[in-house]
């Protein structure tokens, strides 16, 4: 099918794989625009279903169903990396999918992921493919331990992770990962992390956020400092691996990059996600344009707005039985609550996020 080059005229329907959180914010910030939004998810009563025009419920392995959905929408995009290529496949056939299907790939796979970042000159932290236990003894010698071992497919917030220090044995920790194959990486010693969140549009222009700091808490991002608190050196060497790899991948929307900062000031690329991403949430509050209007923008088809920040800002996740202070943090009259529909406050499920402002410096 030939892509799609003009803009989507409004009353057009962008269609979102995924219902999550992602996708709400993505289908509240297109319908400011004048878009509908038809969201496909298997579960009922998700976030992104609660405020779409029309949802699709049902397997991502569904064919006939993801042919349907493809027949009712104008554009697809993705709000989270997990869905398989072949469903994505189905629906490409008919209309475009944005920001495109070979970022989806790259993403889908560590292995894929940290050859693509050294295929364009962007260090990332030693790192061996192991397929048994035997290969991850040897791997360890190789990058040395403390090391970290993570599956290659459908990890995130921590999930399909193993620390591996000096004593760990690795027969047990291969046993322990449960998969066929695996990566090990060097555990990097480093200062900080940060992420920038960059947006391409179909002409091929590029806008990125400014950098920002993160903090995690059992593997899963507590809190983003915008903007980041790093040398300008730093900073702008984060912003164009971001804008690279964009460029690189052919992008059309959005795509984070989170980064390693070492204490020598050396930036190693760590992830890339092609979508919206949680530490780029604060944007809804510290910008003129957040980023969920920037990725509708660009997935439409639309010139990209400016991504400059009128405020400085700090957001924090809402994680499991945080968001039962919800009613606190809705009588401070500084914070800027968001809270994403979920029923169950389970451990480590992202039920919202906190954003406050401070006068930009």
């Amino acid at each position: 099918m030939a892509p799609r080059t003009r803009a989507l005229p409004p009353n057009s329907t962008i269609g979102i794989l995924g219902g999550g959180q992602l996708g709400r914010m993505t289908a509240l910030a297109a319908a400011r625009l004048g878009y509908r939004c038809h969201v496909f998810t298997p579960e009922t009563d998700g976030p992104a279903e609660q405020v779409c025009a029309a949802a699709t419920v049902a397997p991502y392995t569904d064919k006939a169903a993801l042919a349907r959905f493809a027949r009712a929408i104008d554009v697809c995009t993705f709000e989270f990396e997990n869905v398989p290529f072949e469903s994505l496949a189905v629906i490409a056939a008919r209309v475009p999918v944005r920001p495109g299907v070979r970022a989806l790939r790259v993403s889908q796979d560590r292995l894929r992921e940290k050859a693509f970042f050294r295929s364009i000159g962007v260090g990332v932290a030693p790192y061996r493919a192991v397929r048994s236990a035997a290969a991850l003894a040897r791997a360890l010698d190789a990058v040395g331990r403390p090391a970290i071992l993570k599956t290659t497919r459908l990890g995130y917030d921590g999930k399909g992770q193993l620390r591996i220090g000096k004593r760990n044995d690795a027969r047990e920790a291969w046993r322990h990962l449960g998969a066929a194959v695996g990566i090990v990486e060097a555990r990097i010693d480093f200062a900080y992390e940060v992420s920038v969140v960059t947006a391409r549009a179909l002409d091929g222009r590029v806008a990125s956020y400014v950098p920002v700091r993160n903090r995690h808490k059992d593997g899963i991002l507590d809190v983003t400092e915008a903007p980041a608190a790093a040398p300008r050196a730093v900073q702008r060497r984060a912003t164009a691996i971001a804008e690279r790899a964009a460029r690189a991948l052919g992008i059309v929307g959005l795509l984070c990059v989170e980064m390693f900062v070492t204490r020598e000031g050396t930036v190693l690329a760590n992830e890339l996600a092609p979508r919206p991403h949680n530490s780029g949430h604060w944007t809804i509050d510290g910008c003129a344009v957040s980023q969920f209007e920037q990725h509708a923008r660009a997935v439409a088809g639309l010139p990209l707005a400016s991504p400059e920040r009128h405020s400085n800002a700090t957001m924090k996740n809402l994680i499991g039985d945080d968001a039962h202070d919800w009613a606190r943090y809705a009588a401070d009259p500084r914070a800027h609550l968001h809270l994403y529909g979920k029923a169950d406050a389970r451990p480590g499920r992202k039920m919202g996020h906190v954003t406050w402002l401070k006068p930009r410096r």
